[in-house]
């Protein structure tokens, strides 16, 4: 019930991003009951859905991501005084905001399994064609068992990551080891200031963990045997189980070298007798390492697996087909969301640093051009990588 009294209480842009998330958790579940469908039709077929189910794989990944982007930015902007007079600590803040989530994704599930029921002709007795044969089952009756277990997976998932992470980032002081402000509004007497960003020596160490987990990737893809393969989506070929755990490594290597690399970028950039302009972006870099990286990772593992998509479709000369398209659409919103949500965070970080540089009477231009900088350098940094890992993967 507190869930939904803060969900109606939020201000336009936190609700539109709520049904941003609401829209993935429901994307996601469309693609589950899909597999489920194209299994009910073909019952024979038991190695097929396993391969559909196992393609649905990435898109709850970035659903649950997503929706755990969206819980982390909306619970800093929440009542905390307010909350903390009627009983919630640090743990039940938590608890509050992973049940938020959990509560936004079913409410996508339940929309999911509507718009199945809809295109299998249950609502209205004439069923959708446009989708392939078989997708939706419509002479078969849905298992509800089946159908619910599917649909729960990415509302609990998104649940317990969204407690984790919240639980992980929360000290037992109540500051946070990100650099959001801390649940307490002031800061401790003959302290550091409670909302200042503490350097984390941790974030460069994942940088080299990073680089060879993609060297691992990459020779795993090029080494694995073709003995045993399984197909595709929408026929354009079939890959080695073992190169697709090379892809997996390469795409975990992307988001775990991510916030190094935006450290690396910002020390890159304040070395060697650096100027106003280059000093502020650098130090805004290394600052905003933690919250930028693993975003920035996951958009670079996304687009080297598009240009790679996109050359394998090129050379095989087939369409994609509906349900895959709509599955790539699904991903790169979802990606795409979470990179502009994790801006934003920084970009809001900023506020009391960009403040301070009015103060000092710092023209605008000054933090302008250090913005752009910043974006440059990061834009350079993980499109390289990127087109490297889709240049040195080898074509299913």
């Amino acid at each position: 019930m507190l869930s939904l009294r803060l969900l109606r209480g939020a201000s336009p842009a936190a609700l539109g991003r709520w049904v941003l998330a609401a829209l993935a958790s429901c994307g996601t579940g469309l693609l589950l009951l899909a597999a489920l469908g194209w299994a009910l039709a073909h019952p024979g077929g038991a190695s097929h859905t396993v391969v559909r189910l196992g393609w649905c794989v990435v898109p709850a990944i970035v659903s649950v991501q997503l929706a755990v982007a969206v819980g982390r930015a909306q619970s800093t902007g929440w009542p905390r005084a307010g909350l903390t007079a009627v009983g919630l600590g640090r743990n039940g803040l938590v608890l509050l905001a992973a049940a938020t989530v959990t509560l936004v994704c079913a409410c996508g599930s339940v929309l999911a399994l509507l718009v199945f029921l809809q295109l299998r002709g249950d609502v209205t007795g004439v069923p959708y064609h446009g989708v392939g044969p078989g997708l939706l089952a419509a002479g078969h009756s849905l298992p509800l068992a089946g159908a619910v277990t599917l649909l729960a997976l990415v509302p609990l998932a998104a649940g317990a990551a969204s407690a984790a992470r919240l639980r992980t980032e929360q000290r037992p002081d109540g500051r946070r080891t990100d650099g959001q402000r801390p649940d307490r509004g002031r800061a401790r007497p003959g302290g550091p200031d409670a909302g200042a960003i503490e350097p984390d020596e941790q974030v460069p160490a994942g940088l080299p963990w990073g680089v060879a987990l993609i060297a691992v990737g990459l020779a795993l893809e090029a080494t694995a045997p073709d003995r045993h393969t399984f197909p595709l989506p929408s026929g354009l070929g079939a890959m080695a189980p073992a190169a697709v755990g090379g892809w997996v490594l390469t795409a975990a290597g992307l988001v775990l070298a991510g916030p190094g690399l935006v450290h690396a970028c910002g020390r890159l950039l304040a070395a060697y007798r650096p100027g106003g302009l280059r000093l502020l972006a650098g130090r805004g870099l290394q600052h905003e390492a933690r919250r930028l990286g693993r975003p920035l990772g996951l958009l670079s593992a996304t687009v080297a697996a598009l240009v790679a998509g996109y050359g394998l479709h090129q050379d095989s000369g087939r369409s994609l087909g509906p349900v895959t398209t709509f599955a790539v659409l699904l991903i790169c919103m979802c990606v795409l969301a979470s990179a502009a949500l994790a801006a934003r965070e920084s970009h809001a970080a900023r506020a009391s640093a960009r403040a301070a540089l009015r103060e000092l009477a710092a023209p605008a231009a000054v933090l302008r051009a250090s913005a752009a900088v910043r974006a440059g350098v990061l834009a350079v940094a993980f499109l390289v990588p990127a087109l490297l890992v889709a240049a040195l993967s080898p074509t299913p």
